[in-house]
């Protein structure tokens, strides 16, 4: 049997939570991975006609903010071209699911998996179609380069003899002779999740630093611009403030998910998809942006403290000249009294 398994993870404002779906690792798995793997809900499940083809989709979330939906469909043959129109043809109705139940076109990640079944020995045996497994990894319709193609299947991770699985940036190949692979669909749709989670913080921080920088808060203000927009560095001030605990916390939250995903064969396959979503670098990315919004947050403080004392000693200026006035004007009316 072979299948194609195609996904699409959005960001989304409403979601119908739906029944939750129990994820179950397997029995060398400690207790404590299956919380590494967040919790899905599943809320419908449809059948369309893809190129022909019945194919089912399942509407799913993760909350609070994020929509899955996987779609699955049989092929005749999974090392044809029409493969990749197919797999084209599920992630666009994917996309086309994911708008009208309120999914981001903009922030969303796809991907899709071949999954090869009911053979007989190593699946090394498919390597004469390597040309055709790389162009479905890639999904690329050119003839690649013998070297492109080697390197393409040498991220592979292999448990036992006759299982294996090739995993690329837009696509994974997954020979299981039992046809049992959710618990890997399940960790590849978490790595995705993740991808999408390191993006989306990435653009928040992006947007507040732009944000925070329009108000001139960084260099010291002078006290007329301080009374004039008061308001909105004190607006901007807060913002920095929660951004900044919020992305801790996701930060945090998402490295701490990762580190337990407990199994070996699991927590090796993740690594092998974490290396390919390069997400060491997304990791390093974000934090260089929270340590600049530390900084901002730590010259807001200063600049606050400073410019707040000079607006008191304004006040001062202000009452003294004030009291100087009222005994100006006092000593006049005395003259015109005493001279009457």
């Amino acid at each position: 049997m072979q299948k194609i398994i195609s996904f699409v993870i959005s960001e989304a404002k409403k979601l119908k939570k739906g029944t939750v779906l129990e994820y179950k690792p397997s029995e060398s798995a400690p207790k404590h991975s299956a919380s590494a793997i967040p919790l899905q809900f599943e809320a419908k499940k449809l059948t369309k006609n893809i190129g022909g083809l019945p194919a089912q989709f399942a509407i799913r979330s993760y909350p609070p903010n994020h929509l899955l939906i996987e779609a699955t469909i049989e092929v005749d043959d999974i090392f044809s071209e029409n493969a990749l129109t197919l797999r084209e043809q599920l992630v666009e109705a994917c996309q086309d699911i994911s708008q009208k139940q309120g999914g981001s076109l903009d922030m969303s990640e796809e991907y899709s998996i071949a999954l090869v079944s009911g053979y007989s020995g190593d699946p090394q045996q498919f390597f004469n179609k390597s040309p055709h497994i790389a162009a479905f990894l890639k999904s690329e319709r050119i003839p690649l380069d013998d070297n492109e193609i080697h390197y393409t299947l040498s991220n592979q991770i292999k448990y036992g003899k006759d299982d294996l699985v090739i995993v690329d940036w837009d696509g994974a190949f997954v020979f299981d002779v039992e046809g049992k692979v959710d618990d890997v669909v399940n960790l590849f749709e978490t790595a995705n999740l993740q991808l999408l989670r390191y993006r989306s913080l990435d653009k928040e921080l992006d947007e507040r630093l732009h944000k925070v920088t329009r108000f001139g808060i960084v260099t010291v203000p002078t006290t007329l611009s301080l009374m004039k927009n008061k308001r909105d560095i004190a607006t901007a001030f807060q913002e920095i403030i929660r951004v900044r605990t919020e992305a801790i916390a996701d930060f945090e939250a998402i490295d701490r998910d990762i580190k337990l995903i407990g199994d070996w064969y699991s927590a090796r396959l993740y690594d092998c998809i974490s290396k390919k979503f390069k997400f060491d670098e997304w990791k390093r990315h974000v934090q260089e942006k929270l340590e600049s919004l530390e900084d901002i947050y730590t010259i807001v403080a200063e600049n606050f403290s400073v410019s707040r004392h000079q607006f008191l000693e304004l006040i001062q200026i202000l009452l003294f000249f004030v009291l100087q006035a009222g005994w100006f004007a006092l000593i006049i009316l005395e003259f015109f009294y005493f001279t009457k």
